[in-house]
């Protein structure tokens, strides 16, 4: 559980991304205009960004190797402002789904689902995956005009999974979908007690057919809290180039697949200018995107309780860990009285989604077939025998 926590911290005002991932900042300029309104109580508009045909093929990392369409989500209410983030590929059926939505972990981004997703749609190709980025890792949060300047910023998990629930509700009302289709929730250590924390509430309704969990457990994640300090004060503050980011992820064990890596670590660093010497031109260099120590006071209230709500939140639940000793004494006792579906990958190191994308695609897709409420065969009802002249 020492890695727990390690790769997953959440962070302060968001980035403009530094890697070919993003066709645009949207800090500095507009998005295009593929945009729509939503009549409710705050303002809500998405713009989704894709590359022209007129363009060279994209990379083999590119975001369009993994999902159709790059979102991004305008919402205002009285509190904030927000341009949410996430990465989707739509389902073929909304009415019959499913729709795996991930959530990242603190530190990391959406695409670190982004193998996963690949192999998602080889399995089930008429799934829709949407990836979330949370505040600080991609989406945008800032207080409203009106709010108090000296209001700190909120990474509370009621706040996050707020943001969430926002982002799943805004991409609905994008793509006209009558309500939520069946839908699974993904989530990566962070991910995990947001995603238990929508299902605890019943957020998605009856659209929430389960929930998955991908490396973290509360007992475990309270213990690792005492390190996250002494690891964020001894990890590299600064990289020369985005390849000896990925060579340290990798050289680190912190990602174990390098594919994932090339993927994935790019969009957790911006640019910044490089220390030159008199008369030297102008250099850069990377840094982290997201500021994990900013969001040290809210680290115990992210994971206090997160084992009760998994065991009592409506819905199938599976947690899929890399190492026995992970489980605390409640996920022992849930796990004994069959409340939760327990798969443990110990070939796999805390980014599980990322190191045996393969693997967890597989896992999450039978997890799906075997919990489909569509495919269920019920018995007939004694009154049907009876009215139809057969013995019972």
């Amino acid at each position: 559980m020492s890695e727990l926590l390690r790769h997953s911290l959440n962070g302060t005002p968001p980035r403009p991304r530094p890697n070919p991932i993003s066709q645009y900042d949207p800090e500095e300029s507009h998005p295009p205009s593929d945009s729509s309104s939503s009549p409710t109580d705050s303002v809500a508009s998405i713009n989704t960004i894709r590359p022209s045909s007129r363009e060279q093929a994209a990379q083999p990392t590119h975001w369009t190797n993994y999902f159709t369409q790059d979102l991004y989500l305008d919402w205002r209410d009285d509190t904030q402002t927000a341009k949410y983030h996430v990465y989707l590929t739509p389902p073929q059926d909304p009415k019959k789904g499913p729709l795996f939505i991930c959530h990242h972990g603190a530190g990391a981004s959406g695409l670190s689902f982004a193998l996963f997703a690949k192999h998602i749609k080889r399995l089930l190709p008429e799934a829709g995956i949407l990836s979330l980025e949370a505040r600080a890792h991609g989406s945008i949060v800032t207080p409203a005009p009106n709010a108090n300047d000296t209001t700190p910023a909120d990474f509370s998990i009621k706040t996050l999974a707020s943001d969430a629930l926002n982002m799943i509700r805004l991409t609905q009302s994008h793509l006209s979908w009558p309500s939520i289709p069946p839908a699974i929730l993904i989530g990566h250590s962070l991910g995990g007690a947001i995603v238990t924390e929508l299902a605890a509430t019943a957020a998605l309704g009856s659209s929430l057919v389960g929930y998955c969990v991908l490396d973290v457990v509360e007992g475990s994640a309270l213990e690792a809290l005492a390190h996250m300090k002494t690891y964020l004060s001894t990890r590299p503050t600064h990289f020369s180039s985005l390849d000896d980011a990925v060579n340290w992820h990798t050289r680190s064990r912190t990602i174990r697949s390098p594919e994932s890596a090339q993927i994935s670590v790019p969009s957790l660093l911006r640019p910044v200018p490089a220390p030159t010497e008199a008369g030297a031109s102008t250099s850069q260099q990377f840094t982290w995107h997201t500021d994990l120590a900013s969001t040290a006071p809210w680290w115990e209230d992210w994971f206090q309780g997160m084992s009760r709500k998994f065991l009592s939140g409506r819905g199938a639940k599976m947690l899929i860990l890399a190492g026995t000793d992970r489980l605390d004494k409640d996920l022992m006792i849930g796990q004994m009285q069959g409340k939760f579906q327990l798969v443990v990958l110990p070939e796999a190191g805390h980014f599980i989604q990322e190191d045996v994308p393969e693997r967890t695609a597989e896992l999450v897709v039978e997890f799906w077939r075997r919990n489909d409420r569509s495919a269920l065969v019920l018995p007939p009802k004694v009154s049907e025998l009876i009215a139809q002249g057969k013995k019972v």
